[in-house]
């Protein structure tokens, strides 16, 4: 392996993509740009919940839960009406959310030791938001039950149980911790992948490629020096994102950076090889992006864990799931940021990953040099 060839290669290499002024700016401002979108706009966390309110008893209690349910700090109560149909017009109309109805006798029936019921209305069509909301404000309503009940029975106040709580690795709950992380996943797979096979592919679609191979380059160099560029941009990507994860949204990278470097590079090994095999199916550089995407990106997306739980798949996702890297790169880098956890944590997600990788990069090499031939 002649060492000067490679290096020829990929002063090339760079001289072609510092001279496309449309490619630099994908390749180094938009993660950026879609890593802040995702972080700041893409949160699981709900808050500020609308509520229409009717109250029909209007009495102490019926006033007591709706300033607890005001004063969580989920709800907004937006409307009050006293006329039931409005409220399925405000939950039509996407205005509230959720629609609260205290009927009349609420209080008495409470007071005379009987069940009383209120009714809620929750618009269903964000699944995510009306289940939150209904475990929210039971969890309101249960916890008046006790107080109402303590206050009636001294007893129960002096030997009530309680639950000491405590969150480990995000104790505010913060979605955008869990996100974060995960963005950066999915862009340093997306940028590596896609660039490593739309770089090979315009090659060939202009000519160069076959001009290469009558030149003294063996395949093998040609092919480190058509990869190498690509893993010098995924490293300084990541070293980017990290700056922006840490300043920018403030969560503290609490594991070793080393670690993070070096199962950085072995998560490459699958992105890079992934962008090689497609480059030796795809033909044109439209055809290598609509195939990436398509048939790679957007199934590794779906069952690795960042959209959709694991444990909630059928089996047989659940089982697709362990042939797919980035599943066990997220497993990585959130143990590693959030965790703090090290190698004798992580090492059976490493192995998988150099393992995945490299079948996927050897697998990609033969069908590269075949192509060549």
């Amino acid at each position: 392996m002649n060492w000067q060839r490679i290096k020829a290669i990929l002063i090339k290499e760079f001289g072609q993509l510092f001279r496309d002024k449309h490619m630099l700016p994908i390749i180094f401002i938009a993660p950026i740009l879609q890593l802040t979108l995702f972080g700041f706009a893409a949160s699981l966390d709900v808050k500020n919940i609308s509520i229409v309110l009717l109250d029909y008893d209007n009495s102490k209690v019926s006033r007591e839960i709706i300033s607890k349910i005001s004063n969580s700090g989920y709800f907004n109560i937006e409307y009050v009406t006293q006329n039931y149909k409005e409220i399925g017009n405000y939950l039509d109309e996407g205005k509230a959310s959720v629609g609260v109805i205290i009927p009349n006798g609420f209080e008495k029936k409470l007071l005379r030791n009987e069940s009383s019921t209120l009714q809620l209305l929750i618009d269903g069509s964000e699944g995510n938001t009306a289940a939150i909301a209904q475990s929210y404000i039971q969890q309101i309503i249960n916890q008046y039950s006790i107080e109402l009940l303590s206050s009636k029975i001294g007893k129960i106040s002096r030997s009530s149980i309680t639950a000491e709580i405590r969150v480990w690795y995000n104790p505010a709950l913060k979605s955008r911790n869990f996100i974060v992380p995960g963005v950066l996943v999915i862009l340093l797979m997306l940028t590596t992948m896609s660039l490593t096979s739309m770089a090979i592919v315009k090659e060939r679609e202009i000519g160069t490629l076959e001009q290469l191979m009558v030149t003294p380059i063996k395949p093998t160099e040609l092919m480190i020096g058509k990869i190498l560029p690509y893993v010098l941009i995924g490293l300084i990507n990541i070293t980017v994102v990290l700056l922006v994860i840490n300043f920018g949204f403030g969560i503290e990278i609490k594991g070793s950076i080393f670690l993070f470097y070096i199962l950085t590079g072995i998560f490459l090994l699958n992105s890079l090889g992934l962008g090689l095999l497609i480059s030796t199916i795809a033909k044109t550089q439209q055809e290598a992006l609509m195939f990436g995407m398509m048939f790679i990106f957007q199934p590794m997306l779906n069952l690795s864990g960042f959209v959709f739980a694991i444990d909630l798949m059928p089996k047989l996702f659940q089982f697709a799931s362990y042939l797919i890297p980035v599943k066990y790169y997220l497993i990585i880098v959130r143990s590693i940021i959030l965790k703090g956890v090290g190698i004798s944590e992580l090492w059976s997600s490493a192995l998988a990953l150099l393992i995945l990788g490299s079948i996927i990069l050897g697998l990609s090499i033969k069908r590269f040099h075949k192509k060549l031939e």
